[in-house]
């Protein structure tokens, strides 16, 4: 579906995106992740072609987005980080003017609208003025709009920016949604919890570079292999014992302690964990709680990127 082959763009002597090559296959859900100024934006507005690169190539279903602009706009639906919405126009009203920019008759847009509206959860705002939706409503209506006329492939910037929870929920359904009936999908997120829930692939960006991208299983497994095990101890009186104890079991790289529990960086597999507790507990200390902490985006985003903002 989505070819980018070395893909560079400068603003002067500012590299913005820095030979990037990337594969999306057709229906998937890939989620870009990266801290501010990645390239992200850069990267997904050379596709949607409103951006110049500066050198590289980019194909969406065998159509050249560097030369083709105009044709390029009918396979793709861009939902910006942010958009404004007309004043005095009603719901429907909002997408028979987007879908006329796409010679679609007000008959046309009529019956493909219903049907979006209903799948963002909008129908009962048909005739509602659009500048008095809410901001997940709005969000939620320029994803119907980009979709108005079926483009092949999605794609949307920081969707879920400044949304309350509930509507991050109600948007992150409409995605799934879409990913179900086949839609092939690019989404940028901050909130990396969501995108690990919602996608099929990943891609990592760094100063311009794309880090990693793959299935998530995959990304995952490109971890350090360390895992965080919480244990609560009853009466953890004697910490220094505790720690050398701790540090002498087979797999474990690090002991921390907080207030209630200790922290333990294991590299073992679910074996070795279950031998871990057996150990603890010959040993008569007294364990009230032990759990291991499950691998998320977020710290292997943060393990890969170093932290940087």
């Amino acid at each position: 579906m989505l070819d980018i082959s070395h893909l560079t763009k400068r603003y002067g002597k500012f590299l913005a995106v820095n030979d990037l090559n990337l594969h999306i296959d057709k229906g998937e859900i890939f989620g870009f992740v990266g801290p501010n100024g990645a390239g992200k934006t850069t990267t997904m507005k050379i596709v949607c072609g409103l951006l110049d690169a500066t050198a590289g190539s980019v194909t969406v279903d065998g159509v050249d987005a560097l030369k083709c602009s105009k044709d390029i706009k009918r396979k793709v639906g861009y939902v910006p980080d942010f958009f404004g919405v007309y004043d005095n126009l009603k719901t429907m009203e909002y997408m028979e003017f987007f879908g006329s920019m796409y010679g679609m008759g007000k008959e046309e847009v009529d019956a493909v609208a219903d049907g979006l509206l209903e799948l963002v959860n909008l129908s009962d705002k048909k005739d509602v003025f659009v500048d008095t939706l809410s901001r997940g409503m709005k969000q939620r209506l320029c994803v119907a709009r980009a979709l108005i006329h079926n483009p092949d492939l999605l794609v949307l910037d920081e969707p879920n920016s400044g949304l309350d929870p509930r509507a991050r929920f109600e948007m992150k359904e409409v995605l799934k949604n879409l990913g179900s009936m086949g839609k092939t999908i690019i989404i940028s997120s901050h909130i990396l919890p969501e995108l690990s829930e919602m996608c099929t692939s990943i891609g990592i960006m760094d100063r311009g570079h794309l880090v990693t991208a793959g299935h998530v299983d995959e990304i995952m497994n490109k971890s350090d292999g360390a895992s965080k095990i919480h244990i609560q101890i009853v009466g953890m009186e004697d910490k220094d014992d505790i720690r050398t104890f701790m540090a002498e079991q087979p797999n474990v790289t690090k002991v921390n302690f907080t207030e209630d529990e200790v922290l333990v960086s294991f590299n073992g597999d679910e074996m070795a964990v279950a031998n871990l507790l057996k150990n603890i507990i010959g040993r008569g200390i007294a364990v009230s709680g032990f759990y291991k902490e499950k691998e998320n985006l977020e710290s292997l985003f943060l393990e890969i990127t170093g932290g940087n903002n």
